[in-house]
């Protein structure tokens, strides 16, 4: 399976220097189960990032079963993927709480854009349940509500400023943070002037990387 080789090869570039997150999820449970079970037999991988279930358009009800069937037969704990604007569907802040409280599922990427939303779920978990940014101009902002760091685009083309500013919030460091995401902000709207990644891999074509190139055969 060519996305399968691609894992696989990602695990050899990165040769153990950093924790991996394996994006398994679908729209199908038994698929995702699947999958998930087949990158974890790869080994290298720290957990498995899963999206809200993309056109069928479950309710909050087969939200909660998706994820949990999916949580109980992972070898891998569970990153819930919540991006509304691309799945079409919202996983409620109440449906990530209740999921919160499964053992295997310890985090949430929250692409949603909705400051209450997120605010309430990092209320109304436990200190071990982990809320992330995935939106990069609201890495500061999430940041500031008690949220745990970010699943960065930006990332790939300003790291270090953008550790900076993640550094210097956790320092008590507030006002320089700010600088910092003020002046990354025209970067992180200009990364999805069309969508993404082509952006990315435009800016890495730039510098000569091959990145994108791979041989699936």
């Amino acid at each position: 399976m060519k996305k399968l080789k691609l894992f696989k090869e990602v695990v050899k570039a990165n040769d153990g220097r950093a924790k991996l997150i394996a994006g398994t999820g679908s729209n199908n449970t038994e698929e995702t189960i699947r999958f998930t079970k087949e990158v974890a037999e790869l080994g290298g991988y720290d957990a498995a990032l899963i999206v809200v279930p993309y056109y069928n358009k479950p309710n909050q009800d087969g939200l909660y079963a998706h994820f949990k069937a999916i949580a109980e037969a992972s070898p891998l704990p569970i990153m819930i993927y919540n991006i509304p604007g691309r799945s079409v569907v919202n996983i409620e802040p109440e449906t990530i709480i209740q999921l919160s409280k499964l053992d295997n599922i310890v985090s949430v990427k929250e692409s949603s854009g909705n400051l209450d939303n997120i605010s309430k779920i990092i209320e109304e978990t436990a200190d071990d349940f982990s809320v992330y940014s995935g939106d990069d101009s609201l890495t500061l902002p999430i940041l500031s509500i008690g949220g745990s760091g970010v699943v960065s685009v930006l990332s790939h083309v300003a790291g270090p400023d953008l550790q900076d500013m993640i550094q210097l919030f956790e320092n008590g460091e507030v006002k320089k943070a700010a600088e910092i995401h003020r002046k990354l902000l025209p970067l992180m709207t200009g990364i999805f002037a069309v969508p993404n990644p082509a952006p990315t891999k435009f800016y890495y074509e730039k510098k000569g990387s091959m990145l994108g190139l791979f041989d699936y055969r």
